[in-house]
């Protein structure tokens, strides 16, 4: 028989047993409660735009590099000692204006030199016109013999050989003498100075002084591939292509150019080292402010594409050379869609096959948008 003790212990064990069952039994019923008052979780949050449809003008940018319209190299046509620079550096020259001046007065010494040979020998010249009008009479009156006659006809013309010979001279060293002010050709930017006063010009190793560039309209080189030379060719053909007035200018700064440009020509051959055609534009320069040798991108309108698809370009992902958007169907389920993409229109990109007008495209979010999630999609707002 089981003592009294025995049997109370038995009785205790049993109550803890109870109370600790009763107590898990109604944690766990608690937590299942309150999962059921909180409901399923929040489905995740997306930004969608939809696809744009309008027509939309097609761009190209390349690089660009600007040159003068006419760039004029200033020489020294004589040799002498520089003795004046009468223009500033970088400014504005107008054609005539004098630039250099070289030490005339040798020059000087050679032009009266050259005029008195001339001086000399038309006075020989004529004395033997002279002469020769005392011969004639005389040989008409066989009073003179016919040697004396030649010989008086051939002094006259050989002092008019003479006096031609010396008029040369004299127009020759009037135009060293001339060419000791040098002057601009064009109007333009004058550059800076390649010699000094006091420095001896002329020589093969000193003959160019400066150059002037005349920059209004300001000339512009686009090189582009044998492949784009052909396709503007056949749009020009077509009716459609880059005409007047449609290139824009886009500086090293980042700014456009407020005037835009027009087609010029385009270069008689396709470079062999890089297989690209040179294109010259033309850009108004009103203010002299773009100069020869910058570096710019000059963006063309090639086409106007019809009812275009447009999309922001954060939309599309690529992955493998593969481009994809996640679209957001009529229940909020996202399905990843391959698409062909084609120019890009600003911060828009044009997609050519792969959606259709009034899509709903995931633009921010995208990497919570798996094929096949459900969404809560709410409207893109970019970011400024």
């Amino acid at each position: 028989m089981e003592s009294r003790g025995e049997k109370g212990g038995t009785v205790m064990a049993r109550s803890v047993l109870i109370l600790i069952f009763l107590t898990v039994f109604l944690s766990l019923t608690a937590c299942t409660e309150e999962k059921k008052a909180q409901g399923p979780p929040p489905l995740p949050e997306v930004e969608v735009v939809n696809v744009i449809q309008k027509d939309t003008p097609v761009h190209k940018e390349r690089v660009a590099v600007t040159d003068g319209l006419v760039n004029a190299t200033i020489l020294a046509q004589v040799q002498g000692y520089l003795i004046k620079q009468n223009y500033k550096e970088g400014d504005f020259v107008t054609k005539g204006t004098l630039l250099f001046e070289i030490d005339s007065r040798p020059f000087q010494a050679v032009l009266d030199e050259a005029k008195a040979a001339l001086a000399k020998d038309q006075a020989v010249l004529q004395t033997a016109q002279a002469n020769l009008n005392r011969v004639l009479p005389l040989a008409e009156a066989n009073a003179l013999s016919q040697k004396d006659k030649d010989d008086a006809i051939g002094s006259v013309q050989a002092g008019e050989a003479q006096v031609i010979a010396s008029r040369a001279s004299v127009r020759k060293a009037e135009l060293d003498m001339g060419f000791t002010k040098i002057v601009s050709p064009i109007d333009g930017i004058a550059g800076a100075a390649n010699a000094q006063i006091g420095d001896l010009v002329g020589t093969p190793q000193a003959r160019v002084l400066t150059n002037v560039s005349t920059v209004n309209p300001i000339k512009v080189y686009v090189p582009i591939s044998e492949r784009e030379y052909l396709e503007t060719v056949e749009l020009r053909k077509n009716g459609g292509g880059t005409g007047k007035k449609s290139f824009e200018l886009i500086l090293a700064d980042g700014n456009l150019w407020p005037h835009k440009g027009e087609f010029s020509f385009a270069d008689r051959q396709v470079a062999a080292q890089t297989g690209t055609l040179r294109v010259a534009l033309l850009f108004p320069n009103p203010e002299n402010i773009l100069r020869p040798g910058q570096y710019a991108k000059v963006r063309a309108l090639m086409r106007t594409e019809k009812g275009a698809l447009l999309v922001p370009q954060r939309a599309v992902g690529e992955l493998q050379g593969r481009y994809q958007v996640a679209v957001v169907e009529s229940d909020n389920t996202v399905r990843i869609r391959n698409v062909k993409v084609g120019e890009r229109f600003g911060d828009l990109w044009i997609i050519q096959e792969g959606l259709a007008a009034g899509d709903r495209v995931v633009a921010e979010g995208i990497q919570k948008a798996g094929d096949g999630v459900k969404v809560n999609p709410k409207t893109f707002s970019p970011k400024q």
